[in-house]
């Protein structure tokens, strides 16, 4: 099966979650409209990754300042029980297109944020979120960490699709609980623009044998509102160059990656290709030396699939 998909590779309206929204309306219309049937947007593009920002935590304390940037922040993230879904969920449905969009989802019950992934279907709509397991550094001033009922994969018309976001990417049993899904689209939003990210892909897809779509936005410090611009007066203009490609179940770079600019990395894919591969290597299948080797990952649900429609 031949799948055309896209890396959109844009800013987001930093910290606007509704202009952000309609800037993913109008991104989606023109590339499906141009036969893309998976579209995956960065992470956290909802409402922005907020690179150079401290939230004015230190150890031991707390500023009134981030405490007000964090409401904000809060404020403008995706309610995945509310209107912003279902806009979502129609926007998939109107262009019969699958949409991967990276999100800082707010928890109502708490109060708490998560860095997740969603996997809208325009069949069914929401089929799944993938909140991150474990969020970097700092990420783990503002985001929560969720547990193994995340690490989801979808089976649907256009095959498996799973993954994982940014350096959950380097965490080796956390991409074991994909292929033992048997992932074939493996989706890595992110939001590290490092030249050597794209050799992490690269190994993905050579280890996993599927197709990797890794997709990143392009930022700079001018796309800031002018009253963040003293938060961040210590980084460089570009502040993500990007770096988003497209890599096949063999380690070949089909697309990308694209750096410095604004953008979409677009590729034909053949799932096919994802056989061939697994006669040299199959980490699950002939490779997996389950006689040795045991796994076990808690709460991690089965597959979820899309209804027949």
């Amino acid at each position: 099966m031949k799948i055309k998909v896209c890396l959109v590779q844009e800013s987001p309206v930093f910290f606007d979650k509704e202009k952000t929204i309609q800037k993913i309306e109008k991104l989606t219309e023109k590339y499906a409209k141009s036969g893309c049937q998976l579209i995956v947007y960065p992470e956290s593009f909802i409402p922005g990754y907020p690179r150079g920002f401290t939230f004015g935590a230190v150890v031991g304390s707390r500023t009134e300042e981030g405490r007000k940037l964090y409401a904000l922040y809060y404020k403008n993230s995706l309610d995945i029980y509310g209107n912003d879904l279902k806009r979502l969920e129609k926007l998939a449905k109107q262009f019969n297109v699958y949409l991967v969009i990276g999100a800082t989802e707010k928890e109502n019950n708490t109060g708490s944020l998560y860095c997740s992934m969603l996997y809208i279907s325009p069949i069914d709509g929401l089929m799944g979120v993938h909140r991150k397991i474990k969020p970097t550094g700092t990420e783990r001033v503002i985001w929560s960490e969720a547990s193994g009922e995340s690490l989801i994969t979808t089976q649907t018309r256009i095959g498996k699709i799973g993954g994982l976001i940014c350096w959950e990417n380097y965490m080796p049993l956390a991409r074991m609980s994909m292929y033992k899904q048997g992932v074939e689209i493996y989706v890595a939003p992110t939001a590290d623009a490092r030249k050597n990210w794209t050799s992490t892909m690269k190994h993905i897809a050579l280890e996993g044998r599927c197709f990797v779509l890794g997709c990143n936005q392009f930022f700079t410090k001018s796309m800031y509102p002018e009253q963040y611009q003293h938060l961040i007066k210590e980084e460089p203009e570009t502040m993500c160059a990007g770096g988003s490609v497209i890599v096949s179940p063999f380690g070949d770079i089909i697309a990308g990656p694209l750096f410095d600019q604004p953008g979409a990395v677009i590729a034909e894919i053949d799932t096919d290709e994802i056989i061939k591969s697994k006669l040299d290597f199959d980490v699950t299948g002939h490779y997996s030396r389950n006689d040795i080797f045991n796994l076990k990952i808690a709460n991690q649900p089965d597959i979820i699939k899309e209804t027949k429609k």
